[in-house]
């Protein structure tokens, strides 16, 4: 448990720190995330970015399991 806490802070403490790169990726305005805009209602929801994420996430721990 201590092992993974640990783990986690520095992963935590390593996005922080690239967080002003990490925010210019188009992560979010891929094509095919929905995005409604009217008049005082606004809906923004990134299909296409939780499927990225979903298969490079995956791709990884499958890397990582061999």
């Amino acid at each position: 448990m201590q092992q993974l806490l640990i783990t986690l802070g520095i992963f935590l403490l390593v996005v922080g720190l690239i967080w002003p790169w990490l925010s210019q990726l188009p992560l979010g305005r891929l094509p095919g995330d929905i995005h409604i805009e009217r008049e005082n209602f606004s809906f923004h929801f990134p299909l296409m970015t939780g499927l990225l994420i979903s298969v490079v996430l995956t791709v990884i721990f499958w890397l990582l399991r061999k």
